[in-house]
């Protein structure tokens, strides 16, 4: 079992990406409750062209914060983590919520199962032990569906498929710093990886109710968002199809 001292750094390079779009509310307390509990990463908030204090609070808090001059959405924000962690050499990287969801008490359970499996990705469930915030009753019906989508598609369990919390490999930061979804990454990630024959899995984790701000996907959103997310993810597996067709082709 991997160990992560307090005191003493691993031997391997860690990034932790956080998005936040108008998380003035809540990015100090996740900050620094990431500078507590994992002092061995680097953290970086990447401000998603926030229209309130999100970067001078984040900067406060003692993260590296990349401001984009406008708004990229989820998608291309985390991309942008990802293309600094690949530019930097990072061994691994963690995307954690601003909205102060994620407990980074958990990012130790995520280390030790992406080295001792080995995988390419793990992801935070919060339904695997079903502890802590479960989420609206409204969206766990949609995510439920998500879930059993993918999970046919895949052919593996997938329990928690719109989870933000991520633990990535090098060949996965790599991937994702080149090609990352922008209209529904979490679930489309998931899909990519597929297509492209890496690994993963997921472990338990508990999450919290968002500190601030406001969710990028309202009720009045859900059913268009989930109507497009399905058939998207029906294409990707469409995209794997051909690929392996043409591959037996030549």
């Amino acid at each position: 079992m991997l160990n992560i001292p307090g005191s003493n750094p691993p031997s391997f390079n860690i990034l932790v990406i956080v998005p936040a779009y108008n998380e003035a509310d809540g990015i100090a307390h996740v900050v620094e409750q990431l500078r507590h509990a994992t002092p061995y990463a680097d953290v970086l908030v990447i401000n998603d062209g926030s229209t309130d204090a999100t970067s001078r609070v984040a900067k406060q808090a003692g993260a590296k914060v990349i401001d984009l001059t406008c708004n990229l959405g989820i998608g291309g924000a985390v991309q942008t983590g990802y293309r600094y962690a690949a530019e930097h050499h990072y061994d691994y990287a963690v995307q954690i919520d601003g909205d102060g969801q994620h407990n980074p008490q958990d990012l130790s359970r995520l280390l030790t199962a992406i080295r001792d499996a080995p995988l390419d990705m793990v992801v935070g469930s919060r339904f695997i032990t079903k502890a802590g915030f479960q989420s609206t009753f409204a969206r766990k019906i949609g995510i439920d569906l998500l879930s059993n989508l993918l999970s046919r598609l895949t052919g593996q369990k997938i329990t928690d498929p719109t989870s933000g919390y991520r633990l990535c490999g090098r060949r996965a930061i790599s991937l994702f710093a080149r090609e990352y979804p922008t209209d529904y990454p979490e679930v489309e990630a998931l899909m990519l990886l597929y297509n492209h024959e890496l690994a993963f899995a997921e472990v338990p984790v508990v999450m919290n109710e968002r500190l601030g701000g406001v969710s990028s996907i309202s009720a009045m959103k859900s059913v268009y968002y989930m109507s497009k997310v399905i058939l998207s993810v029906l294409l990707m597996k469409t995209q794997k199809k051909r690929a392996w067709e043409n591959r037996y082709e030549s």
